[in-house]
């Protein structure tokens, strides 16, 4: 429904001067109530309205910086890399710990049970120009295992990095361009399939030090009766968990990532070797089971958001201004120049 308000300039400027000035009040009473009537009313109405701090607001403003950047530089070469195969074939190629794909032309999926052509899929691999990409099932390392409940999906640490490269993408980037703000251990739950379902425990990034554990599980609820009392909570907070909460007494909170430092360098120089020229990757680091790839990278998200996780805010906000003052030269010399831009698919 938001969606309506955007379809004209009019509309937009009528919901950002009714519509946001009322959510940002209800937003203030809720949290309000919620503190037992010991937060601020006006400091959290001026937060919400005028400068949003919470995980979704920074996603978005990472997603814009992302958006402009990519228009107003001719797409780099870097956003291929959000095409899932394109990351696989040039992480393999440049020396990038990926995640192992099989080489295999095509697979045939077959139920056990099922005849007459029922129940029989052919799946043609990318490595042969297919669709899909044929890997073997990964499986957490001892360490990740034991802060899991059985029967719990591979479990990942979303890290974010930041690439300085990418203000200027005509200079030659070196690695010390690249900056690794957070780290987040998503701990899936319990016979979920993926770690989109978990608890997000924030990381120390200096110490490898696992934090208080929070959700945001309740942003992608859909339906406006879910708004109503009682559906869904309409917001979480830092360290609500420390324990796991699909198993009782498995402290999660307080455990230290072994070897933080070498993650987050592996990341660091992944992101100069494949991306530099992009502003933002959240990367998928995997500590799994196999000796032969006892760290791997799954996949890069080039608008990404912090799932909860802190971060050096001004480290982070010098680049995004920094960022947005070279996008806004870049804006009016397409302007002047009368700039036709075309859509760009990856």
């Amino acid at each position: 429904p938001l969606s309506m308000f955007v379809r004209s300039k009019i509309s937009a400027l009528g919901f950002v001067l009714g519509a946001s000035p009322v959510f940002s009040l209800i937003s203030s009473l809720h949290l309000w109530i919620r503190t037992g009537f010991k937060s601020s009313i006006s400091k959290e109405y001026a937060a919400r309205l005028l400068a949003p701090n919470d995980w979704f607001s920074y996603w978005r403003l990472n997603c814009r910086v992302a958006g402009l950047h990519a228009l107003l530089n001719s797409v780099p070469p870097g956003y291929g890399m959000e095409n899932k195969w394109t990351f696989l074939k040039e992480g393999k190629d440049r020396g990038v710990p990926i995640s192992p794909y099989l080489d295999s032309p095509a697979i045939v999926v077959k139920h056990r049970n099922e005849e007459g052509g029922l129940g029989i899929y052919f799946y043609k691999n990318a490595t042969e120009g297919g669709d899909w990409i044929i890997q073997e099932r990964i499986d957490n390392s001892e360490w990740v295992s034991s802060l899991l409940p059985s029967n719990a999906p591979l479990s990942t640490f979303r890290v974010i990095t930041q690439s300085r490269a990418s203000i200027d993408v005509e200079k030659e980037a070196k690695v010390e361009d690249i900056t690794a703000l957070s780290c987040v251990f998503r701990a899936g739950r319990k016979n979920a399939a993926t770690d989109h379902d978990s608890i997000l425990f924030d990381v120390d990034v200096h110490t490898g030090l696992i934090r208080g554990g929070t959700t945001n599980a309740h942003w992608y609820k859909l339906g406006l009766h879910n708004a109503l009392p009682g559906r869904c909570n309409w917001r979480s907070f830092h360290g609500e968990y420390s324990n796991h909460p699909d198993v009782e007494g498995l402290e999660v909170t307080g455990k230290t990532i072994p070897d933080i430092k070498g993650m987050l360098k592996l990341v660091e120089e992944s992101h100069m070797k494949l991306c530099a020229d992009v502003p933002f990757v959240g990367w998928d680091v995997v500590l799994s089971a196999d000796p032969k790839v006892p760290v791997c990278l799954l996949e890069v998200n080039l608008s990404c958001n912090f799932f909860r996780g802190t971060f050096d805010k001004h480290t982070y906000l010098n680049f995004i201004d920094e960022s947005l003052v070279k996008l806004q030269d870049l804006r009016l010399d397409a302007d002047a120049k009368k700039t036709v831009f075309k859509p760009h698919c990856i």
